[in-house]
């Protein structure tokens, strides 16, 4: 069994070499953010032309995971799929084990809260440190910096990350122990759920009653049927603009985990059962990589 160091609040200095995997729409904007505050970046994706850009900024390509995790200090994971997590994790080209000990793990995919649990105990095993921190606000809010982040794990450890997360987003909150930080983006995925048919569907009415769309968004967006979605995908619906910022099948695949949570709790999600069926009825129509307001489709 190897020894973890002491931590404390900080601790990871600025000279910190980070190892960033998963470069796609929003990695690619984290990971800018953070050459720009002047950490070293080592990045790897499956498609290497996604690393080309921060290459030119400043970044190291690596060729797999595993040579990326012997490099540096902090691994930041942002991929697809829990099976991708699993495997950049623990496989056989996992960062765990052929990490240093005292690395620190932290995956901002939306992931399943057991697998999290599961990261943390084999980090532990190896001397190492894991936090499960998701994050909300898409591509918007990974190019601002301005990404809400929910974080599982111990509280050192959350601490020690903190000046990192800061560079990436704003809200940033610790909401307990190993997983709690993916039970919190499925409390966030749910209720995204029902308001996105929420936001289509009112859309599609104004549109039917003869009204101009954004004049009525002009009237909706700051009273109380305010939300996230209605400002910053509103615009893009009626603007015909049906480009990723958080993928469909994504958000299948995020309502499927939460599902599944639910019913382990014996929970009633009618709303969330709801949007994932017609979520699936978009990805049959070839829409499973077009971004989450392509729901307007389905009633348009």
């Amino acid at each position: 069994m190897y020894q973890r160091r002491n931590l404390k609040m900080g601790s990871i200095k600025q000279d910190a070499a980070i190892g960033f995997i998963g470069t796609g729409v929003m990695g690619q904007s984290m990971v800018k953010n953070l050459i720009k505050a002047g950490y070293k970046l080592h990045v790897y994706s499956r498609t290497k032309s996604k690393t080309d850009e921060l290459v030119e900024a400043g970044a190291v390509w690596q060729e797999s995971p595993a040579a990326l995790a012997s490099e540096v200090d902090v691994v930041i994971t942002m991929v697809g799929f829990p099976s991708d997590v699993e495997e950049v994790y623990l496989g056989e080209q996992g960062v765990v084990h052929n990490a240093k000990p005292g690395t620190y793990f932290v995956d901002m995919t939306t992931s399943s809260p057991s697998l999290a649990k599961k990261i943390e105990e084999e980090a532990k095993k190896v001397g190492s440190y894991s936090l499960d921190a998701p994050v909300s606000g898409g591509d918007v809010g990974a190019k601002e910096a301005r990404l809400s982040i929910m974080v599982g794990g111990d509280q050192d450890v959350f601490e020690a990350m903190k000046p990192i997360f800061e560079v990436m987003g704003k809200n940033i909150v610790h909401q307990g122990k190993a997983g709690a930080g993916q039970h919190t983006k499925m409390s966030n995925q749910i209720a995204i759920a029902s308001n996105m048919m929420g936001v289509c569907e009112a859309l599609i009415y104004s549109k039917k009653a003869g009204l101009d769309p954004s004049t009525v968004l002009k009237s909706i967006e700051s009273g109380a049927a305010g939300s996230w979605s209605l400002s910053n995908l509103g615009p893009r619906i009626i603007d015909g603009n049906f480009e990723p910022g958080f993928f469909v099948k994504h958000f299948i695949k995020d309502m499927g985990i939460a599902i599944e949570a639910a019913d382990e709790m014996g929970l009633q999600t009618h709303g969330l059962k709801l949007a994932k069926s017609l979520y699936e009825q978009l990805k049959e129509m070839g829409e499973e990589n077009s971004g989450t307001q392509a729901l307007y489709k389905i009633y348009e």
